[in-house]
């Protein structure tokens, strides 16, 4: 198992050196790319100031020198300074991503919580009223946009009723909302998935095998069943768990909730180079942890992965 996780970890480097040119690539056919000096400075500063600035930050350099002294450092811990905020990108990251982690916690554990139980219901009760109803709401949680539902939750609770924070996570009903809005996709999912492959299982052998000796059905379902089940729908789970680190970017500017998102955000809007290089590379790492973390679980719900892990 050690060796499984020692090459994931090295497949990494990789992954995050493709992310890290791709993005800034891309940012390098921006305007104003080859001249952050002007970003910073603001269109009154002198010619003088500018050209001396750029020198400062390298602009005047070759891309790929430019880019491999990026790289350099960001292996050193320095993600640059923010053209924005004059701040330490790291810095900038480090404070705001728990706010980033929390959200998204908070959201795959309702979905999970919700999705999952649902989904094993439906998938027991198959072709009954509370399988047609569980099957049109999940489709339906899996066509509202997030940000939609955020808008809507915002009016209904926040200005109507007065229930909940209308922006920011000063305290902790202000992660409800957010939490909420961006779980509702994942949730859906949650239940097709669970549905779908609950029924896969439920069909085999030695689930028939398991009924006709007498095992009571509770057992048969998430003793026998509900296990083996469980493996795609884990690999749902981790997939839209990474993905909802950079998908609250809009959530987090519908609450007004100061994490990594909005930071992308206002990032992007400024062209501030190192904080959209330094947030993106964050989350690629945090995304393919959550992808070793998914399979490292595999091993605990299937023997049978651990020896292939094992070999």
């Amino acid at each position: 198992m050690s060796g499984y996780i020692l090459k994931r970890l090295l497949l990494m480097i990789p992954i995050l050196i493709g992310v890290s040119f791709l993005v800034y690539f891309i940012m390098s056919l921006t305007p104003g790319f080859d001249d952050p000096a002007r970003i910073v400075l603001g269109m009154d500063a002198t010619q003088d100031a500018v050209d001396n600035l750029n020198a400062t930050f390298g602009a005047n350099k070759p891309f790929f020198i430019r880019y491999f002294d990026y790289v350099i450092h960001a292996v050193q811990g320095d993600l640059g300074i923010s053209y924005r905020t004059k701040l330490p990108v790291a810095q900038e990251i480090i404070r705001r991503f728990p706010v980033t982690l929390k959200i998204s916690l908070i959201s795959i554990i309702l979905s999970l919580l919700i999705g999952i139980p649902i989904g094993i219901l439906s998938a027991v009760k198959q072709y009954t009223a509370l399988d047609n109803v569980s099957r049109v709401t999940a489709m339906l949680m899996t066509a509202i946009p997030s940000f939609w539902l955020g808008l809507m939750l915002l009016l209904l609770f926040s200005l109507k009723l007065r229930w909940l924070p209308s922006s920011g996570v000063a305290t902790w009903d202000g992660y409800i909302l957010p939490s909420i809005s961006l779980s509702i996709i994942t949730m859906g999912l949650m239940i097709r998935m669970t549905r779908s492959t609950m029924l896969e299982v439920i069909r085999q052998d030695y689930i028939r095998t398991a009924r006709s000796k007498g095992v009571p059905e509770q057992s048969v379902i998430f003793k026998h069943a509900l296990k083996n089940a469980l493996i795609p729908v884990i690999t749902v789970a981790g997939t839209n768990f990474g993905a909802q680190l950079g998908g609250a970017v809009i959530i987090e500017a519908v609450f007004a909730v100061p994490g990594v998102g909005q930071y992308i955000l206002n990032a992007v809007n400024t062209r501030d180079l190192p904080g959209v290089l330094g947030s993106v590379i964050l989350l690629a790492i945090t995304f393919s942890m959550i992808n070793l973390l998914v399979d490292i679980i595999y091993s605990f719900i299937d023997p049978r992965i651990k020896s292939i892990y094992a070999k």
